[in-house]
C-alpha cells in the first residue's frame, strides 16, 4: 500500500466509472478511494459494483450529506493516512484532470525532492482547455491575489490536483483546516508551506468538464476572497503543526474533528 488516490464525488454517475478505469488502466498500482455525499444521482451504486472487480483497491465511503469538499478530503486524508499509504492524491472525478499526469505528480515527490507536487495551470507548459473567459479569468485573478496577500510562492495556489507524501498530512493539524472550497485548497498548501515543507509544481493542461455540472458557486468565490484575508490575519497567530506528546501514536478519526492519541 503505498499509494492512493482520493476522489470526493456528488452527482457524478457520467463520470465515475470512467475516471476508475482510467486509474487502474495505468498499471501503476494506485489504489482509489471515492469519498460520495450521499449522491442522489447513484454515484455509490455504481462504485459499489465496480468494488467487485477490484476488491483490493477501490474502496468507497459514504456520508450523510454534502458537507463540502474540503471536509470530504480531510476525511479521506485521515482514512489513508491511518492505512499507511505513503503517497496520497487529491483529484475531481470529471476528468478536469488527467489520470496519467498522476504518475507525473507520483515521480515529484517519489524521486524528486518535493514533499507535495502540485498540477499546476500557471506554470511554463500548463494551461487551461475549453474554460470560459470568466472562469479563466476569476481563476488566475484568484492566484495573483493570493500571492499577494499569503506571500506563498505557489502559482496555482487553488489547485486541486495535489500529491501529498504522508508525513506532511502527519505534520499538518487537519483539525485546523476549516476553509471548504478554493480557500481550503489554499490553506492545505498554505500550511505545508509555513511549515516548511517543499511544494514543486508540475505543469499540468485542465480540460473543463464535459459530463455533468460544475459545482462552483458564488458562496465558494465568496469564501475564497475572504478566507485569504482571514488566512493571513490568523497566520500571526496559528500553529498548524499536530501537536502529539512524546511517545504517542496518532489516530486519525476520519468520522470526527478529534485526533486521538494512544499510548504505545
Amino acid at each position: 500500500m503505498e499509494k492512493i488516490v482520493i476522489i470526493p464525488t456528488y452527482n457524478e454517475k457520467e463520470n465515475i466509472a470512467n475516471i476508475i478505469e482510467a486509474i487502474f488502466s495505468l498499471n501503476q498500482h494506485f489504489h482509489v478511494l471515492v469519498i460520495d455525499d450521499s449522491s442522489p444521482d447513484g454515484t455509490a451504486l455504481i462504485v459499489e459494483e465496480l468494488r467487485s472487480k477490484y476488491p483490493d483497491s477501490l474502496f468507497l465511503e459514504e456520508r450523510p450529506q454534502k458537507s463540502g469538499l474540503g471536509t470530504a478530503y480531510i476525511f479521506g486524508f485521515k482514512w489513508a493516512v491511518n492505512r499507511g499509504y505513503k503517497f496520497i492524491f487529491e483529484m475531481d472525478a470529471d476528468f478536469s484532470h488527467n489520470p496519467k499526469d498522476l504518475i507525473r505528480l507520483y515521480d515529484a515527490c517519489k524521486n524528486g525532492n518535493a514533499d507535495v507536487a502540485v498540477g499546476s495551470r500557471y506554470v511554463a507548459g500548463g494551461g487551461n482547455v475549453n474554460w470560459p473567459w470568466d472562469r479563466v479569468f476569476l481563476s488566475k485573478g484568484g492566484s495573483i491575489y493570493t500571492r499577494l496577500i499569503t506571500w506563498m510562492p505557489v502559482q496555482d495556489p487553488t489547485a486541486g490536483f495535489v500529491c501529498y507524501k504522508k508525513e506532511v498530512l502527519e505534520t499538518i493539524n487537519l483539525d485546523e483546516i476549516h476553509f471548504v472550497g478554493y480557500a481550503f485548497q489554499i490553506e492545505m498548501k498554505f500550511a505545508a508551506w509555513k511549515l516548511g515543507f517543499i511544494i514543486k509544481e508540475v505543469p499540468i493542461i485542465f480540460e473543463d468538464r464535459k459530463f455533468g455540472s460544475s459545482k462552483m458557486n458564488k458562496g465558494i468565490v465568496r469564501e475564497g476572497i475572504l478566507g485569504v484575508l482571514n488566512l493571513r490575519w490568523q497566520s500571526l497567530f496559528k500553529n498548524y503543526r499536530m501537536r502529539v506528546k512524546n511517545n504517542d501514536v496518532v489516530t486519525m478519526s476520519p468520522y470526527s474533528n478529534n485526533v486521538m492519541a494512544e499510548s504505545k
